[in-house]
């Protein structure tokens, strides 16, 4: 047992690294090939692939034969299993969308103001690689898209990603797709090569690479978010099941070296008891050499001397994926404000979120958690707001909008909200 720098927190299996933060040598490579993309195009693209990912591809564009040979290669079963998850998704997204609603409000008389929801004209979603191909990422990006509306959803992935992944874009409803990964695929969309289309927005997870990527294209196209190691958290009391959530930090653990994984719980028979049967479910998971180095490296269990003290360290770690497992799951629930998505009772596994059951894995990592929610319908959407106003909206305004103006000494702000006013004064005296 070791104290941990918050109070009233002991560490019982400390993290020996933290998984935040890229280096230097990374963002000036990923700035060397974003500025050769934008000046070279497609040539810049087409020798990077060949460097970083050993493909030397002639057309990046997946034709109409090859989305028809992915779909055709794609097991029956696996089919069925992705257009099970897709449907759980597009309906929780319509769900979703129901709720982002246009506004009309006269907020004085004669002062009309609103708001339309607009969908976004084209997105970029990049389709990580990965160590396995993961057939649920093009959903919960191209999706969310198709329902919001957005005209044009372009997919990037990279060139050796298994054929599956593009019979997955397609099956998700990605407009084109394109066999160009990594920080290039970043910087195509961002800026446009010859083929490839300059995006609005671009979504989706991927490495340190492609982050950093998204991080310096950001403005002239937005993001989604800057996304880090994917990360669990378990919040338990005495009522825990250690095996259950030893499983389900494992399930996490193996995607990554640098997956961040815990425990934070008040009861140190549990924290004790997860430590033994994680050590213990490693020696037969066939995914340990991955899963061990996160937990080494990035695992941590802590013990709360209460909850209220379980409840801060959790809204101060703001985990991607937060796992409730206490005796009042819905209602500790609810005092907890700071995550990614929420899995309330020990039935609510992170796997069926990231798999299939509708709501979206695209998360924010590394504390995000505390101002930001994750990748969703409306984020491929924009609110725009919207005035009209009558002679009586301007009779009321205008006034304190032209007193403001010429005590702020801006007379051209002064002299057009007065000239509507002297104009409807002169109509009126005429």
């Amino acid at each position: 047992m070791t104290n941990s720098p918050f109070p009233g927190v002991t560490y019982v299996k400390a993290p020996e690294r933290s998984a935040s933060g890229d280096s230097a040598s990374v963002e000036a490579l990923v700035s060397e090939i974003i500025a050769n993309v934008r000046e070279h195009g497609d040539s810049a693209v087409r020798d990077y692939s060949v460097r970083f990912d050993k493909s030397d591809i002639s057309v990046f564009e997946v034709t109409p034969a090859e989305r028809e040979a992915a779909l055709a290669a794609l097991d029956p079963q696996t089919r069925k299993d992705t257009e099970f998850a897709i449907a759980n998704v597009r309906k929780f997204a319509e769900a979703q969308l129901a709720t982002i609603l246009p506004l009309e409000v006269e907020t004085l008389p004669g002062v009309h103001l609103g708001h339309r929801v607009i969908p976004i004209q084209r997105v970029g979603c990049y389709v990580p690689g990965g160590r396995y191909p993961l057939l649920s990422a093009p959903i919960m990006t191209i999706v969310p898209a198709k329902v919001a509306g957005v005209d044009e959803v372009i997919a990037c992935l990279p060139p050796n990603a298994h054929n599956a992944m593009i019979a997955g874009c397609v099956l998700s409803g990605a407009d084109r797709i394109f066999k160009v990964g990594g920080a290039q695929a970043i910087a195509a969309m961002a800026y446009g090569t010859e083929t490839i289309p300059a995006v609005n927005k671009i979504v989706g997870p991927g490495n340190a690479f492609v982050n950093e990527a998204k991080r310096q294209v950001f403005g002239p196209v937005g993001i989604d978010q800057l996304a880090g190691p994917s990360e669990i958290f378990v919040v338990a009391d005495s009522s825990g099941d250690a095996e259950m959530i030893a499983t389900d930090l494992l399930a996490q653990a193996e995607h990554d070296v640098r997956t961040c994984v815990g425990l934070i719980t008040t009861d140190r028979a549990l924290a004790e008891a997860t430590l033994r049967e994680v050590e213990a479910q490693l020696q037969t998971l066939s995914t340990a050499n991955t899963a061990r180095e996160a937990w080494i490296k990035y695992g941590e269990i802590t013990v709360c001397e209460d909850e209220a003290t379980m409840i801060a360290y959790s809204d101060l770690v703001a985990a991607e994926h937060l796992q409730v497992h206490t005796v009042d799951a819905q209602g500790f629930a609810t005092k907890l404000r700071n995550y990614g998505s929420l899995f309330i009772g020990e039935l609510a596994s992170v796997v069926y979120s990231d798999k299939c059951s509708g709501t979206n894995h695209t998360l924010p990592t590394m504390g995000a958690g505390a101002y930001t929610g994750g990748l969703w319908v409306g984020s491929y959407v924009k609110i725009a707001t919207h005035q009209w106003l009558d002679e009586r909206g301007v009779a009321q305004v205008a006034p304190p909008a032209a007193r403001q103006s010429a005590s702020e000494g801006l007379e051209g702000h002064r002299r057009a909200a007065q000239l509507r006013l002297d104009r409807m004064q002169a109509k009126k005296s005429a």
